[in-house]
């Protein structure tokens, strides 16, 4: 990706500093943002020092692109058009833009506030469509471009105890793989990134009376370790290349996928008995583990 102009959000940590390096160490310019301008600029000069990761890429590659940070809260419409004009200016158009900011809550949905449906709706939700309607526009003016929209296995899965954030993914699942196929037309790509747990700082937030995020991960998709963020972001630049409707890792989570398509009553029985052995596991307490 020599010269392309990229924008990240939720660059300051997990997934979106991973792309971040990866698209850097494949030439391309990238506008790391999110709404902690210090992770932001930290993921940014890391990566321009050559400290973003081994050798400055997720494989050791050398770093060839640029990256500068900026902050960005994604529910803000305006401030999202406004980063997406200067990178125009800046480059003479935007090749892609990585909606990839997100929040989550886990734990049982009566507890959810009218508040935290609001937060995650806006970040989840609206803050990707603040994204797609900044970014395509540009996109269908040039012909070209991709946008990448991060997702989760919650959006092609039902989740309980996750039932918020898996509402949400699955609206940007809809919404990406809708738009790709009117974006088809326009020389435009548009790749939805489906990731079984991955060693971020999301894994652990969010949680609500005793809710263990990391476990229910972890447990529920029968892995010990959750997926490295880095390798995630080679498999998604990748699939952007190849214009990839999904991708959807590790393989384990694309057996999950087509298991739930083959036989959506077996996934709703075991998901039912996950979630009762979940809600038992955190009513013993750590006594009863």
């Amino acid at each position: 990706m020599p010269g392309r102009s990229a924008i990240v959000t939720g660059g300051g940590s997990g997934i979106g500093a991973a792309l971040a390096r990866a698209l850097v160490a494949a030439g391309a310019h990238v506008v790391v943002t999110d709404i902690d301008p210090v992770a932001a600029r930290r993921v940014a000069e890391e990566i321009t020092a050559g400290a973003g990761g081994a050798g400055g890429g997720p494989s050791g590659a050398t770093v060839t692109g640029t990256a500068r940070s900026a902050a960005l809260d994604v529910t803000d419409a305006q401030a999202v058009s406004d980063l997406v004009g200067e990178v125009v200016a800046e480059h003479g158009g935007l090749d892609l833009m990585f909606a990839n900011a997100g929040i989550t809550w886990g734990g049982d949905t009566e507890q959810l506030t009218l508040g935290q449906w609001d937060a995650i709706i806006e970040v989840n939700i609206r803050g990707v469509v603040h994204c797609v309607h900044a970014a395509y526009p540009e996109m269908i003016r040039r012909g070209s471009g991709s946008i990448v929209l991060t997702a989760s296995m919650g959006g092609l899965c039902p989740a309980g105890l996750i039932t918020s954030y898996a509402m949400t993914k699955h609206a940007v699942v809809g919404l990406g793989l809708s738009l790709r196929a009117e974006a088809a037309g326009h020389g435009v790509g548009v790749t939805v990134v489906c990731p079984a747990a991955v060693d971020t700082a999301i894994l652990d937030k969010g949680e609500l009376d005793g809710f263990d995020g990391r476990h229910y991960y972890l447990e529920g998709q029968g892995v010990r370790e959750p997926l490295d963020p880095d390798l995630l972001a080679e498999s998604v630049l990748r699939g952007v290349r190849e214009n990839r409707a999904l991708v959807i890792e590790p393989a384990r989570a694309r057996a999950t996928w087509r298991l739930q398509r083959l036989s959506p009553a077996l996934m709703d029985r075991m998901l039912t008995r996950y979630v009762r052995a979940t809600r038992r596991r955190r009513d013993e307490g750590p006594a009863g583990a």
